[in-house]
C-alpha cells in the first residue's frame, strides 16, 4: 500500500535546493537594502555621529565596505570585458589602449582620490552618497588593471586549434566572445578578480577616509575603522578589525569565488582524467535550484539573441579587405587626428602646470627619490618570484591544494599593511632599525600575491599530455621546470609580475610614511613624497609625484616587461 505523503504537490514547485537559494538571495537583498540605508543623508550626519571603536558596529562597518567591494568589482568587470577586449582585439586601438592602462596602473590611489574627489561628490551635492562615490571609485582604481591585463593576456593566448575550430563552426564575432574567449579567459580572470577583491581591502583605509579642502570625510567602513584605531593607538580595535575582515573573506569566498573556481573549472583546455575537481556546496544549490537555473537560462536566450544581431560575413577575406579599405583609411585619419589632439592638450597642461611650476632642482630631487623607489620594487619582486613561482606551480597542479591554498592566500592578500605599522614602528624605533631597508617589505606585503595568483592559474592551464610526455622522456629536476613548466607559466607570470610592479610603486605611499599615534616613521622614495603632499594638501607636488611615478612605471614597463611579455606570447603560446 503506498504511503499519503500530504505535501506532494509542493515538490514540483519548489526542492529544498530552492528553499536554501531564496534564503540566500533575501539574505542579499537584505544586505543591499542595509547597506544602502542613509545614502541620501547629508555629509555633515557623518560628523555628528561620528565612529566608535566599539567592536558591536564591526557588522555594520563591515557590511557597508563589503558592499562598496562588491560594487567596485562590478564595475571593474564591465571595465575589463570591454577595454581590455577592445584593447585585444584592435590592433590600432591597442597601441594606445595598453600604454593607457600601464599609466592608469601607476597613479597611485591617493592621486586619483586627490583629482576626482571634487567631480564625485558634485554628482551628489552635499550628500553620503557622493562620498560613497569617491570610495567605490578608489576601490575599483585597485582592482580594474589587474583584471584588464589578465583578461588582454587571455585573449592575445586563445590557442590556435580553438579559433580554427570556431572558423569551422561559423560563429559570428558576438558568439566567438561569448563561447570560445571569455570561457578560455574565465580561470585566470576569476584568480586575478580574487586577487583584486583583496587588493580592495589593502587600500581600504585610504578610500573610505579622506579629505576634502579643510574638512575630512570618513565613510562608516572597516578602513575607517582601522584608520581610527592606529590614530588612537588602540591594539585591541585592531585585532576586532583583523577578526572581523577573515570572517568576511571566508564568506565571500564561500558564497562568490569558491563557487566560480569550481564552475571554471568547466572551461579549462585540458581536463586530466579521474583528476578531482573543484567542488562547493553553494555551486550544488545553484545548479539544483530551479529559480537559478532559469535565471541562467534566461540569460543564455539573451546571448543567444544578440547574436542574431552580429551577423556573420561569409565573403571572401580579400574581398572584405579591399572593400573596407575607404573605411579603414578614413578610421585611421580620425584616430590619428584624436591621438593628435590628445597628446596636444597633454603636453600643454604639462607645460603649464609642470614644467612652468617647478624648478629644475626639485625635479631632480623627485625622480632621485623615484629612483630609489625602483631599486626597492625589482628587489622585491626579484625576492617574491624566487618564493612564489615554485610553490604556484605545484598549487597550481593540485586541484586540492589550490582548494586550501586559496581562502589562506586571499586573507593574506587582503591583510592592509596599515595593520602592521605598529610593529613596524616599535621595531624600528626601539632597535634603531634604518627606516629605508625595513619598511620596503610593506611594498610587496600585498602585490606578491598577483605572481602567486597567476602563476596557479598558468600551472592549471599546462597540457595532461605535455606532462606524461615529460615524464615518459625522465625528464625531472632542474630540466623539467626550463623545458616544461617556466615556458608554460611564463605568459601568466608576466602579467602578475607587471601587475605586482604597479601595484608595489602604488603600495609605497603607503609603505615608506607610516605613523602610529603621533610617531611617523619614513623610508626616502616617491611614495613618502607624494604622501607628505597629499598630507599638506599641495596639489602640485602631488601632481609632480604622480607624473614622475608614471613616467618611471611606463618606462620600465616598455623596455623590459612588455618585450618580455611579447617574447613569451609568442614562444610559448599553447598551439
Amino acid at each position: 500500500m503506498k504511503r499519503f505523503e500530504p505535501y506532494v504537490f509542493l515538490k514540483g514547485l519548489a526542492s529544498r535546493w530552492d528553499v536554501l537559494a531564496f534564503i540566500v538571495v533575501i539574505g542579499l537583498i537584505a544586505f543591499l537594502g542595509e547597506t544602502a540605508h542613509g545614502l541620501f543623508d547629508p555629509l555633515a550626519k557623518l560628523e555628528a555621529v561620528p565612529l566608535s571603536l566599539d567592536p558591536v558596529h564591526l557588522p555594520e562597518y563591515a557590511a557597508r565596505t563589503t558592499f562598496r567591494m562588491l560594487a567596485a568589482l562590478f564595475f571593474s568587470l564591465v571595465f575589463t570585458l570591454t577595454y581590455a577586449t577592445w584593447a585585444a582585439k584592435s590592433e590600432r586601438a591597442g597601441r594606445l589602449l595598453v600604454p593607457i592602462l600601464d599609466i592608469l596602473q601607476s597613479v597611485p590611489i591617493l592621486g586619483f582620490i586627490s583629482i576626482t574627489t571634487v567631480f564625485f561628490l558634485s554628482l551628489a551635492p552635499g550628500r553620503v552618497l557622493g562620498g560613497e562615490f569617491v570610495a567605490i571609485f578608489a576601490i575599483f582604481t585597485s582592482q580594474a588593471w589587474n583584471m584588464a591585463f589578465s583578461f588582454y593576456q587571455s585573449l592575445r593566448t586563445v590557442p590556435i586549434e580553438l579559433t580554427e575550430a570556431a572558423e569551422s563552426f561559423r560563429l559570428s564575432p558576438w558568439m566567438r566572445f561569448w563561447q570560445l574567449e571569455t570561457p578560455f579567459a574565465l580561470p585566470a580572470l576569476v584568480w586575478n578578480m580574487m586577487l583584486s577583491m583583496s587588493g580592495g581591502w589593502f587600500f581600504v583605509v585610504a578610500s573610505e577616509s579622506f579629505t576634502v579642502g579643510n574638512s575630512s570625510v570618513a565613510l562608516p567602513g572597516i578602513g575607517s575603522y582601522i584608520a581610527l584605531a592606529i590614530q588612537e593607538k588602540n591594539l585591541r580595535a585592531i585585532g576586532w578589525a583583523i577578526l572581523t575582515m577573515l570572517v568576511v573573506i571566508l564568506l565571500y569566498d564561500q558564497l562568490l569565488f569558491r563557487p566560480l573556481v569550481a564552475w571554471v573549472d568547466r572551461f579549462r583546455v585540458e581536463q586530466e582524467p579521474g583528476e578531482r575537481v573543484p567542488d562547493s556546496w553553494a555551486l550544488t544549490m545553484m545548479r539544483r535550484s530551479r529559480l537559478i537555473t532559469a535565471s541562467t537560462l534566461a540569460f543564455h536566450n539573451a546571448v543567444f539573441w544578440t547574436s542574431r544581431l552580429v551577423k556573420r560575413t561569409d565573403k571572401p577575406l580579400v574581398l572584405v579587405e579591399e572593400q573596407d579599405r575607404p573605411k579603414r583609411r578614413s578610421l585611421d585619419l580620425l584616430w590619428v587626428s584624436l591621438l593628435v589632439l590628445a597628446v596636444g592638450a597633454g603636453l600643454w597642461h604639462i607645460l603649464a602646470v609642470l614644467v612652468v611650476n617647478t624648478p629644475l632642482a626639485e625635479a631632480l630631487h623627485v625622480c632621485g627619490l623615484a629612483c630609489l623607489t625602483m631599486v626597492r620594487v625589482f628587489i622585491l619582486i626579484a625576492l617574491a618570484s624566487l618564493v612564489w613561482v615554485p610553490i604556484g606551480v605545484w598549487v597550481g597542479m593540485r586541484p586540492r591544494a589550490a582548494q586550501i591554498v586559496q581562502p589562506i592566500a586571499q586573507f593574506m592578500a587582503a591583510f592592509p599593511a596599515n595593520l602592521l605599522f605598529p610593529i613596524a614602528v616599535y621595531g624600528i624605533v626601539v632597535w634603531k632599525l634604518n627606516p629605508d631597508v625595513f619598511l620596503s617589505p610593506l611594498m610587496i606585503l600585498g602585490t606578491q600575491w598577483y605572481i602567486l595568483f597567476n602563476i596557479i592559474a598558468g600551472a592549471t592551464t599546462i597540457p595532461a599530455e605535455m606532462r606524461y610526455a615529460a615524464t615518459n622522456f625522465g625528464i625531472k629536476g632542474w630540466l623539467w621546470w626550463r623545458r616544461v613548466a617556466l615556458p608554460a607559466v611564463l605568459p601568466f607570470y608576466v602579467t602578475g609580475a607587471i601587475t605586482a610592479s604597479g601595484g608595489s610603486w602604488n603600495a609605497a605611499q603607503v609603505s615608506e610614511l607610516v605613523s602610529w599615534g603621533h610617531t611617523q616613521i619614513r623610508a626616502r622614495g616617491l611614495g613618502a613624497y607624494i604622501a607628505d603632499a597629499a598630507e599638506t594638501r599641495n596639489f602640485h607636488q602631488i601632481i609632480l609625484g604622480v607624473a614622475v611615478m608614471s613616467l618611471f612605471v611606463v618606462v620600465i614597463n616598455r623596455l623590459f616587461w612588455r618585450p618580455l611579455y611579447y617574447y613569451a606570447e609568442r614562444k610559448y603560446r599553447m598551439t
